[in-house]
């Protein structure tokens, strides 16, 4: 039933898309933004939805939509930089790379939640990080990454040794095999994991911490709706309803995951770009934050 209902919806967009693909990003009535890697992979929900919110509170006459097809991150990336009009705005985590071929926005979606990462393990195996202190305990256990995704670098940074792989739904087979022992997971990522895959169980103790932020990326030349989509942004900040929005999809998570209560791990990240706005603090998420959670 679902692989028919992608393919109805594939073939709605496909027409839509190629009626604007020839048109450059900056015309489109249409926005495409990127559908997630998998059918079940709820990551790209929040983002969609503030991007919409952006949009209107911008008075945007423009329409943001999911891309027919789905799509890694990597290749939404490619398509955004190429203005090819398959895909117009991408949210991802930033890096100097990434602000070297596309536009940021620099607002971080997701408040910094992106850096706040706990630990996807095997049930019954949560107990052998009760000890960790330091990155460096974690040496004896194996881990992997996306292959594009800058958690590898930074992990490596860090002097963790992880393992490249180019499929996200690859890494937790790779898990529930035993080739690898743990998967560091944002906070608002690994709870709708961890339900998909009821062998996988979230480690207690820890959270790995690094300043990171995911943002919205245009084109490069598309400064016109880079700026709707700050000034979207800015907008929903100054009235609250950013704020609503995000305490909305993960408020609950965030009350159980207990980050008060876990050992924070404190990671460099030497993919920050300098630009990162780090002294807006209204901007972050803190741990003093959780007195906001309903």
């Amino acid at each position: 039933m679902l692989q028919a209902r992608s393919r109805l919806m594939a073939g709605f967009f496909a027409g839509v898309l190629s009626s604007i693909a020839a048109l450059p990003c900056a015309m489109a009535e249409v926005l495409f933004y990127p559908r997630p890697e998998s059918l079940d992979d709820a990551r790209g929900d929040y983002p969609f939805q503030l991007l919409q919110l952006a949009l209107i509170k911008a008075g945007s006459g423009q329409q943001v939509v999911m891309s027919p097809h789905y799509m890694q991150q990597n290749r939404s990336i490619i398509e955004v930089a190429k203005d090819t009009g398959k895909v117009h705005i991408t949210a991802t985590m930033t890096s100097v790379e990434r602000e070297q071929q596309l536009l940021p926005v620099r607002i971080p979606i997701s408040k910094g939640l992106i850096g706040w990462r706990l630990l996807l393990v095997r049930h019954g195996e949560h107990n052998l990080y009760r000890d960790v202190r330091a990155v460096a305990d974690l040496a004896p256990y194996r881990v992997a990454q996306g292959h594009d995704w800058p958690d590898l670098a930074i992990l490596r940074a860090n002097g963790a040794d992880p393992a490249p792989v180019s499929s996200y739904n690859s890494l937790f087979g790779m898990l529930k095999a035993g080739r690898i022992d743990y998967l560091p997971r944002s906070v608002q990522e690994i709870w709708a994991e961890a339900a998909h895959h009821p062998d996988l169980a979230i480690e207690p103790y820890l959270v790995l911490r690094y300043p990171a932020a995911d943002y919205f990326f245009v084109n490069r030349n598309n400064t016109r709706l880079a700026e709707q989509i700050r000034l979207g942004l800015e907008a929903a900040i100054a009235d609250g309803s950013m704020d609503q929005l995000f305490y909305r999809h993960y408020g609950a998570l965030l009350r159980e995951a207990a980050l008060d209560k876990r050992r924070v791990i404190e990671l460099a990240n030497p993919l920050l770009p300098p630009e990162t706005p780090l002294a807006r603090k209204e901007l972050w998420f803190r741990l003093e934050d959780l007195k906001k959670v309903p």
